[in-house]
């Protein structure tokens, strides 16, 4: 067996003030930084100045840009002729602007302008750029690309390294000196307190700092499948500063992955050329997932007690609408104008029914007229316009389904486009609306809802308004949640496998040890880093033993001890926590431990149960929340196991063994539970057996009362 390393005693200051050291930031780039220079701008004219860069291959960086402002007809300008001239191109500045034709320049006093080269120019294609005044043919101001210019460029880096949770991705690359582009992102999104997270030092520490996901959010990471996203780094923060990018457990100090930021990046300045997209959706003009941002207003109403959440914003002619509901398979969302003023009248109403598509997992919307509240019948009824004859009005922009809600958004005219069929949305006032879930039926059509699930009351929604928001999110809608999984029992059995395995989200191994007897009815369980013990393939299940038998024990929790995520030691103890290798030794010494922790010849601990790594692993994201079994749950799994052989760990129960001890991760907490231990000839629980398990639970605590027992069983009633 190998040596085990002693842990460093009595330097614990040294080393944070090390690792503080190493945090500490420095650039290795000089700041202001605006690219590679170019030159300074020649005047001939008006007043002209300023100190010009190249940005990128394709963008300028004007520093401190001067100009008068009285040239009548006066743009950038940009040409390959020997000197400007007419044959130029005009490069417009502001580069967004709502009039037909690019605006004149206007006077600037010390202005920083950046300037993007149109029409897929390149600066190596040009060999000046001036401020040119067209109706004069006059060049007020030049200044020339030098000869061999080599301007910033992004830098593609590897991929994540693969430590955890199913973290991967295509080459990332460093698009400017703050923005990073991970392409074909995967991550199971079971860690409970992940982020992306840049630091110093050789490998990803603690002493990192968050940075904002693709949306611009803290919040803890969501799974990815596939998606290609972009990230900034925050403040003043710049990839020159940083030594990784990685996927951070916060809670757990655990490494996910992570790719190394090379010292000699040459990326363009940011400076604002990069624009971040929102949001990566579902793109209905493309097979695959690609950039489409999620509308960013802030008017928003939720509907049916709170099961519909509506977000509008009028653009141009047109309105965009966002339905967000926690739609079961083949179910629709409906929304769209009453037919009747101040009340909710589904006869005459102009509304999108939107839905997934599960055969080709796609969002869909279609609009509707309902000529009759029957279903349609090719003539009448609740019918898409297209069946009738008509035009589908309403236009796909995205969808999504993320954690239990779809959402959907589309645009529709304002005008009513077929007078017969459609209402006009009006923009000037509030109007009444309606909204109703229902079932499809096999058209892919809506059939009949049920009286709660339709708008009873008149609700008025004013979509002319700028920020109307009363919305508090649907994901706290379900304060509860689904429930958890029931507990899982092994017993009967001497054999068995530890494996890793996902948590199971809300329905897993936080509620399943919820309401622990043993630690006082803990309000809401153990708290859980994503992963816990799947034994025999089962999620954390409660085992039973027997004194004076013996046991065995196959794991496969892994065994480098160079990667912290994938190494999880096991053994059994009287802690309900875990984690004896990384506690201090008081804190040691308030465990017994009972199997799979040794002690070499100086007293220091290790582990005995050390084998090859296997992992059930999510196919695609984290599905827990929406199997409401557990073995739904395993089909939405697969079995990922390292080269090497499992570890055996023998146990023989010794007569003097206490009622209950708990199967846990010599490196980490809270990744097991409950092992039973019994007298021989006792009867044990079988899977579903309440009342055995009150028993138990009686056994262990032999000073409660009938009336303990009595409020555990109302609670189970009540459950139930």
């Amino acid at each position: 067996m190998a040596p085990k390393l002693p842990p460093l005693r009595g330097l614990a200051p040294l080393c944070v003030i090390l690792l503080l050291a190493v945090g500490v930031v420095t650039s290795r780039r000089p700041e202001p930084y605006y690219g590679r220079l170019i030159g300074h701008l020649t005047q001939y004219a008006h007043g002209i100045r300023g100190t010009v860069y190249a940005v990128d291959e394709s963008t300028v960086f004007i520093k401190g840009f001067a100009y008068d402002g009285t040239g009548p007809d006066a743009y950038f300008w940009v040409g390959d002729s020997p000197q400007p001239s007419p044959e130029g191109t005009l490069v417009p500045y502001p580069e967004d602007y709502s009039s037909r034709d690019p605006p004149i320049l206007s006077a600037h006093s010390n202005t920083d302008i950046l300037l993007k080269l149109p029409a897929g120019k390149r600066l190596r294609d040009i060999k000046w750029i001036s401020v040119w005044c067209r109706r004069f043919t006059v060049n007020f101001g030049d200044v020339f690309i030098p000869a061999g210019l080599d301007p910033p460029r992004p830098r593609v880096l590897p991929e994540f390294k693969r430590l955890a949770h199913g973290l991967r991705s295509g080459n990332i690359s460093v698009l400017d000196a703050k923005t990073f582009y991970i392409p074909n992102l995967h991550y199971d999104g079971a860690g409970p307190d992940a982020y992306f997270w840049v630091g110093n030092g050789s490998e990803p520490n603690p002493f990192g700092t968050k940075v904002p996901n693709e949306m611009g959010s803290l919040n803890p990471l969501r799974g990815y499948q596939g998606e290609d996203i972009e990230i900034q780094l925050p403040a003043k923060l710049t990839a020159y500063d940083v030594d990784w990018l990685a996927v951070w457990c916060v809670e757990y100090r655990h490494n996910f992955g992570h790719v190394y930021i090379p010292k000699d990046l040459d990326v363009p300045p940011a400076l604002g050329q990069t624009k971040i997209t929102p949001a990566w959706w579902y793109n209905p003009t493309s097979s695959t997932t690609s950039k489409t941002p999620h509308s960013a207003t802030n008017n928003c109403k939720e509907i049916l007690d709170k099961r519909l959440q509506v977000r509008w914003e009028i653009q141009g002619d047109q309105v965009q609408i966002t339905l967000s509901a926690r739609l079961r398979k083949e179910q629709y969302m409906a929304f769209g104008i009453s037919g009747a003023e101040g009340r909710p009248a589904m006869l005459g109403a102009d509304v999108v029914v939107a839905y997934w598509d599960s055969r080709a997992n796609q969002p869909r919307v279609a609009d509707y007229t309902i000529t009759h509240l029957a279903q349609c019948d090719g003539e009448r009824g609740v019918c898409p316009d297209q069946r009738l004859g008509g035009s589908n009005d309403a236009v796909l922009v995205t969808g999504r389904q993320r954690d239990g809600v779809t959402t959907i958004t589309y645009r529709r005219p304002l005008a009513a486009a077929e007078p017969s069929r459609d209402r006009e949305v009006l923009s000037s006032r509030s109007q009444s609306i309606i909204a109703a879930f229902g079932p499809l039926n096999s058209r892919s059509e809506a059939n009949a809802h049920s009286f709660m699930d339709t708008t009873r009351h008149d609700v008025q929604l004013d979509f002319g308004a700028q920020s109307d928001n009363a919305c508090i999110g649907l994901a706290e809608l379900d304060e509860l949640g689904p429930g958890a999984w029931p507990a899982r029992v092994l017993s009967g059995v001497t054999n068995f496998t530890a494996r890793i395995g996902p948590a199971g989200g809300r329905r897993g191994y936080t509620p399943i040890t919820d309401n622990d007897i043993t630690n006082g009815f803990q309000p809401y369980g153990h708290p859980s880093w994503g992963i816990a013990w799947y034994i025999n393939d089962q999620l954390i299940p409660e085992i039973y033993v027997e004194r004076g038998k013996t046991y065995t024990f196959y794991v496969e929790g892994g065994d480098d001890r160079t990667n912290p995520a994938r190494y999880h030691p096991f053994y059994i103890s009287d802690s309900s926590e875990g984690g004896f290798g990384q506690k201090k030794e008081e804190e040691q010494r308030k465990q017994r431990v009972f199997a799979g922790v040794a002690y070499d010849n100086e007293g220091y601990p290790f582990p005995t149960a050390v084998g090859r790594y296997c992992e059930w692993t999510h196919k695609s994201v984290d599905q827990a929340n929406a199997s409401p079994t557990f073995e739904q749950y395993v089909r939405t799994l697969q079995l990922e196991c390292a080269p090497g052989d499992p570890a055996t760990l023998v146990w023989t129960v010794a007569h003097e063994t206490p009622d209950l001890l708990y199967y846990q991760c010599y490196t980490h907490n809270n990744l097991g539970w409950k092992i039973h231990v019994v007298d021989p000839g006792t009867a044990v629980p079988k899977p579903g057996d309440q009342k055995a398990r009150i028993n138990a639970a009686h056994r262990i605590c032999p000073v409660a009362s009938t009336t303990f027992v009595l409020v555990i069983t109302l609670l189970n009633i009540a459950v139930r």
